[in-house]
């Protein structure tokens, strides 16, 4: 496995891979890989003849009172984990070099990003896509795959690539749990012994919203009650938000009729986790 610094040494070696007729795969993420990371190599090996797995930790993406600076990072124990997956590259570029002096192109998806995480994490989904976008120009994949449990980004990157047109496959993984039903998660080392049972709390929700979807109910109102009370139930837990959305415009819904997702941001003493369900789709908690 190669391991890759330089944004142009990466992009030359994309385009030769390109030009010998090899298919690339590509998982992004911040590093401090669990399983739903690897899930993700494992899938990307499936899908192309090279796997590349970014590790960057972007600035951009935090607000000024979230935890960049105090965000997992262990680059030997993620390239062990990587190699064991028989990733082929590991990019892992500086800020320096991401963003020089004087950047100031940004990419913006509008419409997707207001509702969730865009009322508390107003310029997230700016840093987000502004990174995606440049880590498929230096990357060049024909296919890119992602995790559903950050169901808004996987939206919007989907939004991203279509709207500028970029050749591009996104793939969208199933959330993997821990074996008691917590998604897994690179913040749950944050969560503190005594916080750990109500972090619980998101995925038995979504099990009682399946269970009332599955009994007939389709107003999302009762529906939501129900999962707020569950919740709020619960010590240590603080509501972000809790809401159910059009899979694809990710505004609200009054009545299930379509598809839609319920979508949960919950702070666990000082940690903020997430979790969701499309109703009518398998949950396995």
């Amino acid at each position: 496995m190669e391991s890759v610094r330089s944004i142009k040494e990466m992009q030359v070696f994309s385009e030769s891979l390109r030009n010998n007729g090899k298919k690339i795969s590509f998982v992004p993420t911040m590093g401090y890989f669990h399983e739903g990371h690897l899930s993700l190599m494992k899938e990307g090996k499936k899908r192309g003849d090279c796997l590349v797995v970014s590790i960057y930790v972007n600035p951009m993406q935090f607000g000024p009172a979230e935890d960049f600076t105090r965000y997992p990072r262990d680059f030997e124990r993620d390239r062990k984990l990587a190699e064991d997956v028989k990733a082929d590259v590991i990019f892992c570029p500086e800020n320096e070099e991401m963003y020089p002096e004087y950047y100031q192109t940004f990419v913006d998806v509008e419409e997707v990003t207001k509702n969730l995480c865009g009322f508390s994490r107003p310029a997230h989904f700016r840093g987000v896509t502004t990174v995606c976008a440049k880590l498929f120009h230096i990357v060049k994949p024909h296919v890119a795959i992602f995790g559903k449990k950050d169901f808004q980004q996987l939206v919007t990157i989907k939004r991203m690539v279509q709207d500028l047109n970029i050749v591009l496959e996104v793939v969208g993984m199933p959330t993997v749990r821990e074996t008691d039903g917590l998604a897994m998660s690179s913040r749950n080392v944050y969560l503190k012994a005594q916080e750990r049972e109500s972090a619980l709390s998101l995925s038995r929700s979504l099990v009682i919203a399946r269970k009332l979807y599955e009994d007939g109910l389709r107003d999302s109102g009762k529906i939501l009650r129900e999962v707020r009370k569950y919740i709020e139930g619960n010590p240590y837990t603080g509501i972000d938000y809790a809401k159910i959305c059009d899979t694809t415009t990710l505004k609200d819904v009054e009545y299930l009729e379509g598809e839609a997702v319920l979508a949960l941001a919950v702070k666990v003493g000082a940690t903020r986790l997430i979790d969701n369900y499309v109703f009518g789709e398998t949950l396995d908690i």
